[in-house]
Parts: C-alpha cells; sequence; structure tokens
C-alpha cells in the first residue's frame, strides 16, 4: 500500500467513526424537543386535572398511564410499519398528532376527554419516539455506540430534568392553557429543524434488500432482558413524575420542580463517563453502582422534610438514572442486529413507558391509602429486585463461563 493510499484510508476511517456530526446533532436537538413537549406537561398534568376535575388518586393516575399505554401499542405498530411505509411519512404524522392533542388539552370540559386526548397524544408520541432513535443508531460508529447513545440520552433527561421545572413554573406562574400551547410549539420546531436542515439520514434498505447477513439475522431475545430492567427503573421514575407535586404540598414543600432542576446537574456530569465505561468495561461497571444510588436517593426523598433534603436526593438520583437508562439501551442496541435496531428501539422506550405507567397507578393506589412517603419507600424495593434479579444474571453468565470459556452474554 503506498503512503497516499493509506493517508486516504485512515482519513475515511476517522470520517466513518465520526459522532458529531451535522444529521447526529439535529436529531439529537430534535429528540429534545420531542421529549420536552412531553415533560412539560406530563409533572404538571396530575396537579391540573385534581385541581380542575377532583378525581381519585387512581383516577389521576391514569392521566400518565393511558399516555404510556398508548405509546407503547403504537411503537409496536410503528416498528412493523417503517419496513412498508417512509419513516418520514410516519414521522410528519407523529408529529401533527402529538402538538394537535396538546393543543386541545385546554378546550376540553370532562375528564374523559381529556382521557381520550392523553390517549392520542401517546399514539402521536409513539411514532416520534420511535422513528428518530432509529435514525439515530444508522449514524452512531459501531465503536462509540455507548458514547453515543449516552450523548443520545441526554436529549430525553435533560427533558426530563428541564422539562417538569418549566411545566410546574409556567402552571403556577401563567396557568395551563399557556402551557399547552409552548408545549405544542415544542413538538411543530421539530418539523423544520429536521426537514428544512436536510438532516435526515436516508432511508436504509429494507431487509429484503440489505446484506444477506443482516437479512438472516436473527431477532436476539437476550434484549428482553435489559428491557425488563429498564421497567423497573422506570416504574421509579413514573412515581416522581405523577406524584413529586403532590409530596410536596403533602410535606409542605415549595418549589420542588427544583428537583428535577439538580437532577440535570448530576445527569450531565454522569452520562459522558458512563458511556465511555460501558464501551471499555460492560454494563456491570455502571449498573450496579447506579442502582445503589437510585436507592438513595429515593430513600431520601421518602424521609424528605425540607428541600435540601429533597435537593440532595435530586443529584442522587440523577447520578443513578443518568448512568443506567442509556447503559440499558446501548446494551440492547450491541447485542443486536442493525436490520432490527428499530425493533429494539421501540423495546426500550416501550419498556420505559410501561414502567412509568406501572409505576403511576400501582404506586398511586399506595399513595391513596397510605401517604406520598410511603410511597416512595415502597418504590425502593422495585430497584432491590433489580439489583437481586441482575446480581443472579451476572452470577449465571459467570458459571457458565467458568463451565464453557467461549459463553459470552
Amino acid at each position: 500500500m503506498t503512503k497516499q493510499n493509506k493517508t486516504i484510508q485512515q482519513s475515511q476511517l476517522r470520517q466513518d467513526n465520526r459522532l458529531w456530526t451535522k444529521s447526529f446533532i439535529m436529531i439529537t436537538l430534535s429528540y429534545f424537543l420531542l421529549f420536552l413537549s412531553l415533560q412539560m406537561l406530563l409533572s404538571p398534568f396530575p396537579s391540573y386535572a385534581k385541581d380542575r376535575f377532583d378525581p381519585s388518586d387512581f383516577m389521576v393516575s391514569l392521566t400518565t398511564s393511558l399516555f404510556a399505554l398508548s405509546a407503547i401499542a403504537t411503537r409496536f405498530a410503528t416498528a412493523a410499519l417503517m419496513r412498508k411505509v417512509h419513516r418520514n411519512t410516519l414521522l410528519l404524522i407523529g408529529l401533527m398528532i402529538a402538538t394537535a392533542a396538546t393543543l386541545a388539552y385546554s378546550y376540553v370540559d370532562s375528564f374523559a376527554t381529556l382521557l381520550l386526548l392523553r390517549v392520542c397524544f401517546g399514539i402521536g408520541f409513539g411514532i416520534g419516539s420511535t422513528v428518530m432513535p432509529t435514525m439515530v443508531t444508522q449514524l452512531i460508529p459501531g465503536s462509540r455506540i455507548g458514547e453515543g447513545i449516552g450523548y443520545f440520552g441526554l436529549s430525553t433527561s435533560l427533558a426530563m430534568s428541564f422539562g417538569p421545572l418549566i411545566g410546574l413554573s409556567m402552571l403556577e406562574q401563567y396557568g395551563f392553557d399557556r402551557l399547552t400551547f409552548l408545549g405544542a410549539a415544542a413538538s411543530i420546531l421539530i418539523i423544520p429543524l429536521l426537514f428544512g436542515s436536510r438532516s435526515i439520514p436516508p432511508q436504509p434498505m429494507r431487509a429484503a434488500h440489505s446484506t444477506a447477513r443482516d437479512a438472516k439475522a436473527p431477532f436476539n431475545r437476550k434484549v428482553f432482558f435489559p428491557a425488563l430492567l429498564n421497567v423497573l427503573l422506570s416504574v421509579t421514575y413514573g412515581g416522581l413524575l405523577s406524584f413529586l407535586a403532590l409530596f410536596g404540598e403533602e410535606e409542605h414543600l415549595k418549589h420542588v420542580g427544583l428537583f428535577f432542576l439538580f437532577n440535570v446537574f448530576s445527569i450531565l456530569i454522569i452520562r459522558p463517563i458512563s458511556g465511555r465505561l460501558f464501551d471499555k468495561h460492560g454494563h456491570a461497571a455502571v449498573l450496579l453502582p447506579g442502582a445503589i444510588c437510585i436507592v438513595a436517593g429515593l430513600t431520601l426523598v421518602s424521609y424528605s422534610t425540607h428541600l435540601i433534603m429533597l435537593l440532595a436526593a435530586a443529584l442522587l438520583y440523577g447520578l443513578g438514572f443518568g448512568a443506567m437508562q442509556p447503559t440499558l439501551q446501548a446494551w440492547m442496541l450491541r447485542d443486536s442486529a442493525p436490520v432490527h435496531h428499530g425493533a429494539v428501539n421501540s423495546l426500550f422506550y416501550n419498556s420505559i413507558d410501561f414502567g412509568v405507567a406501572i409505576g403511576s397507578m400501582l404506586l398511586g393506589i399506595i399513595a391513596s391509602i397510605y401517604s406520598y412517603a410511603f410511597m416512595y419507600r415502597c418504590s425502593v424495593a422495585f430497584m432491590l429486585l433489580f439489583i437481586f434479579v441482575y446480581g443472579l444474571m451476572l452470577a449465571s453468565n459467570k458459571k457458565r463461563r467458568n463451565i464453557r470459556p467461549e459463553l459470552e452474554y
């Protein structure tokens, strides 16, 4: 090989290994806006519904659970439709449905209609949150999957932190009507951002025209295990999203929305670190310390009687959640063939919404019988179960490798 050819090859390798391309940045920013639209309304919704229609705690939890369940069903359908319908068309349809439902929230006159709109929003959100992650996985170099997903996941984590803070502040100062307009604006802004800047990567070939190896690659059923772990993790977040504002009222704590702001400080610090740890040392180096941080954070939340305690809990919870969630997604993608990335992303985000739905309903029932403080103590049990199940998997794999060293999970 000549020196010139060697230089060209090295240049191509560097280019193939680039992460921060224009398309990656624009899709990540668009995904932030999609989740911001969701999160600005998700946390204030229970308080608004309670004040406006005076439903029971269980009925209030349905504003979160029905949205999540409709998003889950939609993602399964979207993963299948992407093989037949152009994903740009699906994305546009999803964004328009989500925007229309958000604008309509302020005009409902019954709780039943409000729940119906939550289902509609879940459909639009489910489409968008399946198509965009599938686009971005097409752009991330295979050797940097943990790092790439970690940075892409910052879009959701930042939205999960800033969204509730903005939403609760907007609800208190300007009312629910203006909050819904802001949420709709965030969704509709995605259209010119992605389509106007020509940042959408080209539609990949269908499986029938892709490489023979990818087309014949079986779906790796082992990804269901990290998806189950993600359900347990998301249950705890469902309790925070749905009931933190009501917990603040119960404990006479003001400015509880600051929990989500302090949460993001930890996430910003841990995300780049956790992604590199995963790429170099695997998921155990991230998941076990992260789970311990969440146990400590939730325990501190349940005993918080002063704002300073709640903010300390936010820092701990952010460290754990910010490290664990993208690690679980990167684990699932790394163990899957590219042709299955759409289905894997659908499964990952479905596991989040399923966990949030279960957490909202189950923890809502506990809160209605006992208290919100006791409810958060109960949510710790889900993370202890996470540690137990994950520990069993690690022990089982270690035993298998000792018997047959070539076996890898």
